[in-house]
């Protein structure tokens, strides 16, 4: 743990975490119970703050994953396990960890490895598609992600990028982000196939340890996001069957953002 358990968790600071330097927010009361948030690829951990301040007070703990907000470039070799070390090591006891997209395979694989470390786990859309092999919604997938994987095989990012956020970006259209934006977008995007072995391959065998897993658990997914989640979820699920699922009507991935109030009602119902 970064602060000591009395102090009041109110910081920013850049740190030296598991190797890599991890930008890291502390907010609350640190007697309060903790809370760690693990954000999206492409994103930053303040994509994760409104959810956290619609919730009820804790001592929360955000991080930017390497390569994203204001962390570091990540130095590595496999980019799942530096992100789950550096999560790993912000903890000092059981924690609800709470983890969108790419964040929710980090957290499913630190309940799986380190329950000491997880007392309740809550996935929002977590992308581990590994879960739907051998299935049709797995073969639908393959298909929607030709073109990002045709791209960025091809060397050209910009397109990789495009292709990467009309699937899962929060519905703005790529003219409508400022020639910034899009380049910065563009210099993060070879961190996705970075992830591809942890997510898509099930590399570090995080399904074979869903029985370790015994803390309550929330799914969650949007009513209008890309099909493949409902098949990742089923799937999470039938390993875990104390999860509890929760369907948020017309959102889509991004429903940390675009439907802050009602994320946060599922979690405060659990």
């Amino acid at each position: 743990m970064i602060w000591t358990a009395t102090s009041l968790a109110n910081s920013e600071l850049l740190r030296r975490v598991a190797g890599q330097d991890v930008w890291v927010v502390e907010q609350g009361d640190g007697q309060a119970p903790t809370r760690l948030f693990i954000h999206c690829s492409l994103a930053h951990h303040e994509t994760l703050m409104p959810l956290a301040g619609s919730l009820s007070p804790a001592h929360d703990i955000f991080f930017d994953m390497p390569g994203h907000g204001r962390s570091g470039a990540w130095v590595g070799d496999d980019y799942h396990s530096d992100t789950l070390a550096i999560a790993s090591e912000l903890l000092a006891g059981p924690t609800h960890v709470i983890g969108h997209s790419f964040g929710g395979t980090v957290a499913l694989r630190l309940a799986a490895e380190r329950p000491d470390l997880v007392s309740r786990l809550t996935l929002i859309e977590p992308v581990m598609f590994a879960a739907t092999r051998g299935t049709k919604a797995n073969e639908a997938h393959q298909m929607a992600m030709k073109p990002f994987i045709e791209a960025w095989t091809a060397g050209d990012r910009t397109s990789a990028t495009q292709a990467f956020l009309d699937m899962w970006g929060n519905g703005t259209a790529w003219d409508d982000l400022s020639t910034r934006r899009r380049s910065a977008l563009a210099a993060q995007i070879h961190l996705i196939p970075a992830a591809a072995t942890a997510i898509e391959g099930d590399v570090h065998e995080v399904l074979a340890k869903l029985n370790a897993i015994k803390c309550p658990v929330d799914l969650i997914e949007g009513g209008a996001s890309q099909p493949i989640m409902s098949a990742i979820l089923d799937a999470l699920a039938a390993g875990m069957p104390h999860a509890k699922r929760n369907t948020i009507d017309g959102a889509g991935h991004m429903m940390p953002l675009t439907h802050v109030a009602a994320v946060a009602s599922a979690l405060q119902d659990g």
